[in-house]
């Protein structure tokens, strides 16, 4: 888990946060990122393979590319000029981690807005039986 300290979001020479959970989740917030995780996947792929459902050039795919392995997301090998990217899972993990802390909370929240819509209906039958 992570302490208070790392919480903090210090930001490094680029204006991104440098502790872990933080560069995964601006990674994770551009859509585009996250299609190319979805397509990694389902296994590794190079850069033309990842820029092929895009309207975009290789150059801005693979900035996308740079930030996800900044953020641990991918890693990407060294076989010839390729460099086939692939899906990291630990960051991923991490994330889910933290945002399954909050599940009890979203429970109980969904749990206490069931009731009330319970008992709004219930008023509602009780002035209808009224009439």
């Amino acid at each position: 888990m992570y302490s208070t300290n790392q919480l903090i979001n210090r930001l490094d020479e680029h204006g991104v946060a440098d502790d872990p959970l933080s560069k995964t989740f601006q990674a994770l917030a551009d859509p585009t990122r996250r299609a190319l995780l979805e397509r990694l996947a389902k296994g590794e792929a190079t850069v033309n393979e990842l820029a092929a459902p895009f309207d975009m050039s290789l150059q801005a795919v693979s900035k996308h590319l740079k930030v996800l392995e900044a953020a641990g997301l991918i890693s990407r090998g060294k076989e010839r000029q390729w460099r086939p990217a692939r899906l990291t899972g630990r960051p991923l993990e991490e994330a889910a981690t933290w945002l399954g802390s909050y599940r009890q909370f979203w429970e109980k929240s969904f749990d206490s807005l069931d009731e009330h819509l319970r008992n709004i209906q219930q008023q509602m039958e009780d002035n209808t039986d009224e009439r």
